[in-house]
Formats: structure tokens, C-alpha cells, sequence
């Protein structure tokens, strides 16, 4: 069952809930973040990248540590061509289910993968690359607790396509085009699901979001944007 129409509602009432999480930028700016989960994926990302590229767009990417380690050169390409990284835990397994040992370690390991793949130093890694995104978007108050005290800031969306699903490029499409707005944090997946239509479905995406007159920014740029809102 597609759930794509309950995910703007579920977004409305999870926001005010748990404002320490990143939800979205501010509704004045036309500064929009386009993310991606799942990957690296060996054959789906570098197709994504190439349409990134073309039209010099900034992306913020969250990653799979066991994904990370099955294509580190991937992984290692997208570091180096200055995208924004984040964590989605080793593998994709719903955060609330794990002990806050298990959790710890899955986000460890996540880090330790990306600083072996793009030969960065580990405690630099730890130090740069904190943003998480639970999988799936399940998380209780004790997981964002959790990530608080370990120093990790959580990122969750306002737009959610169910790309994974693959409904079909143009439906995709005309998901994003009817929920974006100023501000929009949106969620589509380079991985083994919803991947083999990502690269297809931003060449057809972003033109059509530059011409509603959006820019794209990077997950860390929405966060400096919040902070400096709150701090007017």
C-alpha cells in the first residue's frame, strides 16, 4: 500500500512535536535541499551524480555503512566532489528496534566505513559527518535523546515521493511539484530500492523546481539558515 498521500500530514504533526530534529528550512526562503538514502549504490549513484553535475546542484547524501563498504570508490566520488554527507545507520534497520548499544555501534561503524573509503582521518569523520537520518523516518523521543547526548543532529524530511516504491518517474515527479515548497527538505533514494529511476527522475525534477524559482542547498546549509533564524 503507497502511503505518499499521508506523509505531508504526518509532517505536519510530527514537526511541532520535535523541534530538535531538521524538518525542513525556513518558509521564507526559496532555498530548498534535495537528499538522498540508501546508497552508495555502485551503478545508481555515479548515473545521479552525472545529472548533479550538469546542472551543478548540491545534494546532501545518507549513507549505508555496509553499502559504503560494497562501493567504497563510489562513496570515495561523491566525498570528493564536495556533497554533503550524512549517516543512516550500517544497515537499514529501524532505529527504535536496537539497543542504544547496537545504535551507537551502527552509526560508528557507518563512520568508520566512510573514513576508510574516502581515506579520511577516523576522528575527523566523527567529528564533520553527524547528521543521521533514521531509516525508514521511525524514531521514538528516547532515539532522539539518544543522539542528542552522542552529539549526532537528526534529519528527517517534508517531502516524501515513496520513490522506493516506483511509482514511475512522472508520478514521482509530480509528487515533489505538488508538496514542495519554500524550505523543503526532500527525500528521494540512490539505493537498491527507488534507485534505478533516481538519476531519470531529478534531470526531470530539477529543471522544472529552478524554473518555480527554488535554489538548492545542502542539509548543513538548513541548519545554519535554522540557526540563524532562532538566533534573530
Amino acid at each position: 500500500m503507497q502511503l505518499a498521500p499521508l506523509y505531508p500530514v504526518l509532517y505536519q504533526l510530527l514537526k511541532p512535536a520535535f523541534p530538535g530534529c531538521l524538518w525542513s528550512g525556513h518558509c521564507s526562503s526559496p532555498a530548498i535541499a534535495l537528499t538522498f538514502d540508501d546508497g552508495p549504490h555502485p551503478e545508481y549513484t555515479p548515473q545521479l551524480l552525472e545529472v548533479l553535475n550538469t546542472y551543478n546542484i548540491p545534494a546532501s547524501f545518507f549513507w549505508l555503512g555496509a553499502c559504503v563498504d560494497q562501493a567504497p570508490a563510489v562513496a570515495q566520488s561523491v566525498y570528493e566532489q564536495g556533497y554533503w554527507i550524512g549517516l543512516h545507520g550500517y544497515n537499514h534497520r529501524a532505529f527504535p528496534k536496537l539497543t542504544p548499544a547496537a545504535l551507537k555501534q551502527s552509526l560508528e561503524q557507518t563512520q568508520n566505513a566512510i573514513a576508510q573509503a574516502c581515506h579520511l582521518d577516523l576522528a575527523y569523520v566523527q567529528q564533520h559527518v553527524t547528521d543521521v537520518r533514521p531509516p525508514n523516518g521511525f524514531f521514538t523521543p528516547q532515539t532522539l535523546n539518544l543522539l542528542k547526548n552522542w552529539g549526532y543532529r537528526p534529519v528527517m524530511w517534508s517531502v516524501v515521493p515513496e520513490d522506493w516504491e516506483r511509482p514511475g518517474i512522472s508520478i514521482v515527479t509530480q509528487r515533489v511539484l505538488k508538496q514542495v515548497q519554500q524550505g523543503s527538505l526532500i527525500v528521494l533514494h540512490d539505493g537498491y530500492f527507488g534507485g534505478v529511476d533516481v538519476a531519470a527522475t531529478v534531470a526531470e525534477l530539477i529543471p522544472l523546481l529552478l524554473q518555480l524559482g527554488y535554489h538548492f542547498v545542502t542539509v548543513d546549509q538548513l541548519w545554519q539558515m535554522q540557526s540563524q533564524h532562532y538566533n534573530k
